[in-house]
């Protein structure tokens, strides 16, 4: 497989939704894309909504972002802890700004929303959401991508995102290799 240089950065906090996390860490990681998990928690250990305690690779406050090809949030109860995290958002404005890819899966397309990102954008999200995508149109599709910002839908999603992205930050044949070696399609 060949090896392209791309950095995605996934951010965890309490109640994060453990499979729309570490599946698409996990079909990224299977693309040689470096991932980087981030806990914006005030330690590295963060329990998901599934009381799973997952290890982040690095604290939030220890990276500055300038090098992420992409920013993800996964879903959840914890979608909250990400939308009030002031040093999250900032890092989220400044990515969208220089015209850099976002990614969130759930309730997380809603994080984008509240902060004006998908004024008159295609979106989707976990069903109950759609009031939360400000401005966008929703669309009840698996993954939506609009410029540089990609939606997904839930867990049941997290794969098709993860390939989605792949096909983005690498190519669409190795995107389509990948889900025939992990038995997907």
């Amino acid at each position: 497989m060949e090896i392209i240089m791309a950095k995605v950065y996934a951010f965890l906090t309490e109640g994060f939704e453990l499979v729309e996390a570490l599946a698409v860490v996990d079909v990224l990681r299977r693309a040689s894309i470096e991932v980087v998990t981030v806990s914006i928690m005030d330690k590295k250990n963060v329990l998901s909504a599934q009381k799973v305690e997952v290890v982040a690779d690095t604290m939030f406050a220890d990276n500055d972002y300038k090098d992420a090809d992409v920013l993800f949030l996964p879903g959840g109860p914890g979608t909250k802890g990400l939308e009030a995290h002031a040093g999250l958002a900032h890092t989220l404005k400044m990515h969208y700004a220089a015209g850099k890819k976002l990614a969130a899966i759930c309730a997380a397309p809603s994080v984008f929303g509240h902060l004006g990102f998908l004024e008159g954008k295609k979106a989707t999200c976990f069903p109950g959401f759609e009031n939360e995508l400000k401005g966008a149109q929703f669309v009840q599709e698996r993954v939506v991508w609009d410029g540089n910002i990609v939606t997904s839908r839930g867990m049941g999603t997290a794969i098709d995102l993860g390939l989605s992205l792949v096909g983005t930050l690498v190519s669409d044949k190795i995107a389509g290799m990948l889900a025939h070696s992990i038995q997907y399609k």
